[in-house]
């Protein structure tokens, strides 16, 4: 498969279990967590999703789209590790939707960094949250859901925390 074959399926997969994950939450109140903003396209799209939501995006440095950058209450800049511990602070609510995007290209480091997060994460999340993410997870708190169809088993993962 061409490396433009593999992204395209990834994004796919990535909006496709977005959508799914979004409409599990309707009618439940609560903040989005984004972590990884990147170039802004799934910030975009989530808050095209979920209009009114709360959503905190977490990166590194901002680097989006103008168009596709929150607020300053809502873009919280530094090293995961440090600012999910410390976000539960600036957050109005427990969020009830986080999506993952923190593979980094090295595969060794991306499990890493979501076996270190997977303690801290759930703290920020309300009973019945739903975690979309493009890393593997292995929370107590947390039971795999089925993916969306035509999504292929570990592309994307998906977990709601009991």
């Amino acid at each position: 498969m061409s490396r433009l074959d593999s992204f395209i399926r990834r994004m796919s997969a990535q909006r496709d279990c977005l959508d799914y994950a979004a409409g599990l939450i309707t009618d439940m109140r609560g903040s989005v967590l984004e972590l990884g903003l990147g170039n802004g396209r799934t910030f975009d799209h989530l808050r095209s999703l979920m209009p009114g939501r709360d959503i905190y995006v977490f990166d590194r440095h901002v680097r989006a789209h103008p168009d596709c950058i929150p607020d300053e209450e809502h873009m919280i800049i530094g090293d995961f590790r440090e600012t999910v511990p410390a976000a539960k602070a600036k957050m109005a609510s427990p969020a009830l939707l986080v999506h993952c995007d923190i593979g980094s290209g090295d595969k060794d480091l991306s499990v890493l960094l979501a076996r270190e997060l997977g303690g801290s994460l759930p703290t920020l999340l309300a009973k019945g949250a739903i975690v979309v993410s493009d890393q593997p997870f292995n929370v107590k708190s947390w039971r795999p859901l089925p993916l969306p169809k035509g999504v292929a088993e570990g592309r994307y993962h998906i977990y709601k925390q009991m």
